[in-house]
C-alpha cells in the first residue's frame, strides 16, 4: 500500500484525524506566518537604525518612540507568547481535544496577536496599560483557557 494515492496526497495511517484539526491547523499557520512577518519588520528596522547596526544589538537608549524598539519587542513578545500556545495546541490535536473548541481559541489568539502587532507599531507611548495591553490579555487568557480547559481533558481521558 503506498502512502501517497492518486491525487498525490499523503495517505497516512490515522491522518483522517488531521482533517477534523484542519482550521486549527490553518490558524496555527497563521500565527507562524505572523512572527516571521514580525522577524522581517524588526530586521528591517534594526538594521536601518542610525549610528550604525550591530548584531543583536539594540541601543539600551531606545524607547517606545523608536520603530526599531517597538519592532524587536514585537517579535520578542511573540516568540515568548508562542510557546506555551504552541505545544498545548499540539497536545490537543493528538489526545483528540474537541476540534470545534481548538479551532475557535486558535484563531482567537491568531486574531489578538495580529491586532497585538499592528497596535505596537502603530501605538507610541510609555503608558501601560496602553490599548496594545487589552489584546496582550485575551492572547494571554485565551493561553489560560487552554490550558485549564486542555488539562482537564487529559485527566478525564486518564
Amino acid at each position: 500500500m503506498s502512502i501517497i494515492n492518486n491525487t498525490y496526497q499523503i495517505n497516512i495511517p490515522g491522518s483522517y484525524m488531521f482533517e477534523e484539526y484542519q482550521s486549527t491547523l490553518l490558524g496555527l499557520w497563521l500565527i507562524l506566518t505572523t512572527i516571521l512577518f514580525q522577524a522581517m519588520v524588526a530586521i528591517r528596522f534594526h538594521r536601518s537604525q542610525k549610528g550604525g547596526y550591530k548584531v543583536g544589538i539594540i541601543k539600551p537608549e531606545l524607547g517606545q518612540s523608536s520603530i526599531v524598539f517597538r519592532s524587536h519587542r514585537t517579535f520578542h513578545n511573540s516568540l515568548e507568547n508562542i510557546i506555551p500556545f504552541f505545544g498545548m495546541v499540539v497536545l490537543g490535536v493528538l489526545s483528540e481535544y474537541s476540534a470545534s473548541k481548538l479551532a475557535i481559541v486558535t484563531w482567537i489568539y491568531a486574531t489578538t496577536r495580529i491586532i497585538h502587532m499592528v497596535l505596537y507599531y502603530k501605538i507610541v507611548t510609555e503608558k501601560n496599560p496602553s490599548p496594545r495591553s487589552l489584546f496582550w490579555a485575551i492572547g494571554f487568557i485565551t493561553n489560560i483557557y487552554l490550558l485549564v480547559d486542555l488539562g482537564i481533558h487529559l485527566i478525564i481521558k486518564l
